[in-house]
């Protein structure tokens, strides 16, 4: 397929008008009037020419969500991302028994990296619990936070076929910092839903950990003296998670959050559970009754409880918000795909890389959704 006089996100991050040639399942290469090789061609004049979004914190969509450990959860969620133009993710958990999540983990050993028609590819498992703290338990059911405990944390990536591709973790709690150093060397390591102050989190980040769950939800404020994770996060080369679904961060934070840490390292995510797409009403996470209306979704005690939008409106919303399209594109594909290392295939449009492109128009409405080299809407 060669894709002709779209604006093109670049690998260096910028937008130029260019063709895009897709070879197979691959990018094949880029530039200014390529000659057809009588292939496709695709006519984006007008349009925004981007990589597929990458969402590496996603708990559900449709109606379904990855803790209930099914195929049909897994399908369901992948079908509506790639209709939406994500086109690969990884299943989120939540806290919940070892014995359950084992299952859960299981059941979606066979989906993770297969490539199937009409659904996003599940890349791997973000562990989000359940080695919290129970005060910024926020959504996550007490009942079922535990200290870190490393050997559980083995017994449940080798459930997976070895698929967490990040974990959370409360590093002032009981055998927090020893996980911290022995899961980094196998995984990324996320700060979250954590009460750990300044220096509790330099430490952490010192000791391996990479990453920061949802920055801002689930920790303590970042205040002028005592700086807490977000402090420690901004004086490290951390990747921090963002919701942006115009809820959880306020449109001014958001853009400070671009301002803080530099488009380089902010990592949009959805943090969507299985209210995504569905009408207002009541829902299920993590063994708690959600009560979704409009845009919010909240268990009883008034906690957020995810989020219900989908990470292409993410994208929308942050440009709404005074962002500039190049790092909002950057925050929904390429960082998320480095953080969690999926880098060498998805996220950019670089030659050699899977060829999963968006075509939006001006209004970054979805024209098309191109994935592995082929159009799907």
């Amino acid at each position: 397929m060669l894709i002709r006089n779209g604006t093109v996100f670049c690998p260096d991050g910028t937008f130029r008008k260019l063709d895009l040639r897709l070879s197979g399942k691959t990018v094949a290469e880029m530039g200014t009037g390529l000659p057809s090789g009588g292939e496709e061609i695709l006519d984006a004049e007008g349009c925004f020419v981007i990589p597929g979004l990458v969402d590496i914190h996603i708990h559900g969509a449709m109606g379904m969500d990855f803790s209930d450990g099914t195929e049909e959860a897994v399908d369901t969620m992948a079908r509506f991302l790639l209709s939406q133009g994500v086109t690969s993710f990884l299943g989120t958990s939540m806290a919940l028994p070892e014995e359950r999540l084992t299952e859960i983990y299981r059941a979606a050993r066979p989906r993770v990296g297969a490539e199937l028609p009409g659904r996003a590819v599940l890349r791997g498992i973000n562990m989000e619990g359940p080695f919290f703290n129970p005060e910024k338990r926020g959504a996550q059911n007490r009942k079922y936070i535990i200290p870190a405990d490393y050997e559980m944390f083995t017994r449940l990536n080798a459930a997976s076929g070895g698929g967490i591709r990040v974990v959370s973790v409360a590093p002032e709690m009981e055998g927090g910092m020893e996980f911290v150093r022995r899961a980094s060397e196998v995984c990324g390591v996320s700060l979250g839903h954590s009460c750990a102050d300044y220096a509790a989190a330099r430490e952490a980040l010192s000791s391996g950990a990479d990453h920061i769950t949802h920055v801002f939800n689930g920790m303590p404020a970042f205040h002028h003296r005592d700086p807490g994770i977000v402090g420690a996060a901004a004086d490290s080369d951390a990747w921090v998670e963002l919701i942006c679904d115009g809820v959880h961060i306020h449109p001014a934070m958001v853009r400070s959050v671009f301002r803080l840490f530099g488009d380089d390292r902010v990592c949009l995510i959805s943090d969507a559970m299985r209210a995504c797409g569905m009408p207002d009403g009541q829902y299920e996470l993590g063994g708690q009754t959600v009560t979704v209306k409009g845009r919010s979704a909240t268990i009883a005690s008034g906690s957020l409880a995810g989020s219900v939008t989908v990470l292409t409106d993410c994208l929308r919303r942050a440009a709404e918000f005074g962002v500039p399209l190049e790092s909002a594109v950057k925050a929904a594909s390429v960082n998320p795909a480095a953080s969690v290392g999926l880098d060498d295939v998805v996220g950019s449009l670089t030659p050699g890389k899977r060829a999963d492109v968006l075509i939006l128009d001006r209004g970054l409405g979805l024209r098309q959704v191109i994935f592995g080299g082929a159009p799907v809407r």
